[in-house]
């Protein structure tokens, strides 16, 4: 029990104290909340900000796990997001951080902004974790961070809920302090300097049941004296005491794994972090009945590899603003209620991770529009995984995504469906020279198999045969395309797109018709929404805006209805976008169809999403929303007729 007195004289968190007989009386029951900080960087960094210790831990904690990239790890009581961020600078794309100290946290966020880190980190309480059940395949904490509390009841609760948080069978890995070892090697006095300008002193002692042990810690700078005087406990756990605290936490198969012996360079004091016991545990445990109802959906979101070449990009690779859109779709995801998002991005292992998850996946949104290993060509691969293993998914069938890859099949499925189509022809691979040109000039040249502007260039607009020729060459030599090249009546007209969010005939949203606004072009470019304007932040293309397209009623209507019917026509799911241009005479005429369209929060759906209302992370709810309603639907329909086979049997 504390006087009425030491609790008075503990109010103040850096009040300057003499010499004191009894350490543990003076050791508020919420130190913990007050003493990380920027003295704790200070007296701590030769450990807890020594890159090299770091990376070593790291070693051995993913070898002990068995952590793989795509896993998804809780870093609880993260700090400044040492662990996490070596995490993510190992590629692993799914962690979070999660620390009771806004000081710790705002440091972690800036340091993952500034190196382009994909970690997500929280404020939080361990012993309430903001997190749904079943959210992570492991979690961690690490670094001597638990055992703080005051209670032995709350280190409890923090066990019961990882356990919660644990996917069934996740693994928990603690890192704490050798107790038996600390009763019996701390250092009751010493002293040490930090850097020129600071030093500290400390004092040691066990608790009255020598459970804890007590420190003060008195920093001091060589000019303004003392800044700090500040006391906590921590809890002194052996193997067995732990042990048995997960066993009641009803955590299994718990085990130790080793010893650390942390060395520092100033190799001096290193208190509680001196020796250090490794134990696992695991989460053997069912889906929770939360999870069961269907009230919290794990979605897993299948993207592009970013390890990978992909050609379609400038570099061949991910860019920063690449893994900037990947982290405002992470960013946004993350804030709508009711779903635990998870990530999966490494292709070589994607039929193995869907095939362990998929009885814990609800949903599959796919916006892995790079392809699979991304090869444009095989974006339809992962839908049909996706069918194959039987996970409900979002967007289009691969009949659709391979429909709509072929710009010729297109042109014929609406010259069928009397939708007007630009005059075209297709050049063989094999074909050198050809005898007469079928349509007057201007022509542009299109990869008739591609997406994302590949192979479109302001010079793939041609005037004459010359020109035409050097376009199919390049399209050939510079681009690597040997596939069958499309050339096409080049519409001077309005340039537009038209997106759809739901599922025609029944829920669907049209979202206004937006156009390309080339108004700040130079004149002699052609005004073509190509490659230069996507990619090439240099181009004058770059200045191009989307704007809303002012149309006739009866031409929007028209629009509309076409679009309206092709969605069905080519079996689109959730949501479509189609692109369109005016002729001379001011009859629009339909270009492409693109299933699965880009879902980046500048790209032209959100553009005409920010038109109707819709913020960025509303239209993505609205896309997993409509996949919802049409499972749903389907699940109705077949149950229905299975219900009918059964009663006429």
């Amino acid at each position: 029990m504390i006087s009425g007195k030491n609790r008075d004289q503990k109010k103040g968190i850096n009040e300057i104290l003499g010499p004191v007989e009894d350490l543990e009386s003076y050791v508020r029951a919420d130190w913990w909340k007050h003493i990380f900080n920027a003295n704790y960087l200070r007296t701590d960094g030769d450990v807890v900000q020594d890159e090299v210790i770091t990376k070593d831990e790291m070693d051995r904690f993913i070898s002990i796990m068995g952590i793989e990239k795509n896993s998804s790890v809780l870093d609880l009581c993260c700090g400044q997001g040492r662990h996490s961020l070596e995490l993510a600078k190992r590629g692993f794309i799914n962690v979070t951080g999660l620390d009771r100290s806004h000081y710790l946290v705002t440091k972690a966020r800036a340091t993952a902004k500034k190196n382009g880190h994909r970690v997500m980190f929280k404020e939080g309480d361990a012993r309430k974790l903001p997190f749904p059940d079943d959210t992570f395949d492991f979690v961690m904490l690490l670094g001597n961070s638990f055992g703080y509390f005051e209670s032995l009841h709350d280190d409890l609760q923090v066990l019961k809920e990882i356990r919660r948080v644990l996917m069934p069978w996740g693994k928990l890995l603690i890192d704490v302090s050798d107790g038996p070892y600390l009763k019996q090697n701390f250092e009751p006095r010493s002293w040490e300097w930090i850097d020129n300008k600071y030093f500290v002193c400390r004092e040691r002692s066990l608790s009255k049941h020598k459970d804890r042990l007590i420190s003060r810690e008195v920093i001091t700078h060589v000019k303004k004296g003392i800044i700090s005087d500040q006391f906590y406990a921590e809890r002194l756990y052996s193997f067995e005491t732990l042990g048995n605290l997960l066993f009641r936490a009803d955590l299994s198969d718990i085990t130790s794994h080793t010893e650390i012996f942390t060395r520092s360079k100033r190799n001096q004091d290193l208190g509680m972090m001196a020796k250090r016991i490794v134990i696992s545990a695991i989460a053997k445990k069912e889906r929770s009945a939360l999870k069961q109802k269907g009230t919290i959906k794990t979605i897993a979101v299948l993207m592009g590899d970013p390890r990978r070449m992909d050609i379609v990009k400038p570099e061949a690779s991910f860019d920063d603003d690449d893994h900037h859109t990947i982290n405002e779709l992470k960013k946004e995801l993350s804030r709508i209620e009711g779903y635990n998002f998870i990530y999966m991005d490494r292709h070589e292992n994607l039929i193995d991770d869907l095939r362990r998850s998929k009885d814990r996946i609800d949903l599959a949104l796919n916006l892995c529009d790079e392809g699979f290993f991304n090869d444009a060509s095989k974006e339809l691969h992962v839908p049909a995984i996706l069918e194959v293993l039987k996970i409900n998914y979002s967007g289009g069938t691969p009949q659709c995504l391979s429909y709509c890859y072929d710009k010729s099949l297109i042109r014929g499925v609406a010259k069928e469906m009397d939708i007007p189509v630009p005059k075209a022809f297709l050049i063989k691979p094999d074909d050198t020279t050809f005898i007469e040109l079928l349509i007057d000039f201007p022509v542009i040249v299109k990869p008739n198999f591609g997406d994302s502007s590949f192979g479109i260039t302001k010079d793939n607009v041609c005037n004459d045969i010359e020109a035409l020729e050097n376009a199919i060459t390049n399209a050939r030599d510079k681009f690597g395309y040997n596939k069958p090249i499309l050339v096409e009546q080049f519409l001077t007209g309005k340039d537009m797109t038209l997106g759809i969010i739901g599922n025609p005939p029944g829920s669907y949203k049209v979202l206004p018709i937006i156009e390309e606004d080339y108004s700040m072009l130079p004149a002699d470019l052609p005004k073509i929404c190509g490659y230069e304007a996507k990619w090439l932040p240099a181009s004058p293309y770059w200045q191009v805006r989307s704007v809303q397209a002012d149309l006739p009623e009866d031409t929007k209507h028209f629009m509309i209805a076409s679009c309206l019917r092709l969605f069905e026509r080519l079996e689109c799911r959730d949501y479509a976008r189609f692109d369109w241009r005016m002729d001379r005479n001011n009859t629009p005429r339909l270009l492409e169809v693109n299933p699965n369209p880009g879902w980046c929060w500048d790209g032209h759906l959100a553009k005409m999403a920010a038109m109707e209302g819709l913020s960025y992370g509303q239209m993505l709810r609205e896309i997993l929303k409509a996949s919802e309603q049409r499972i749903a639907y389907s699940n109705v329909i077949r149950a229905s007729t299975e219900h009918k086979k059964a009663h006429m049997n």
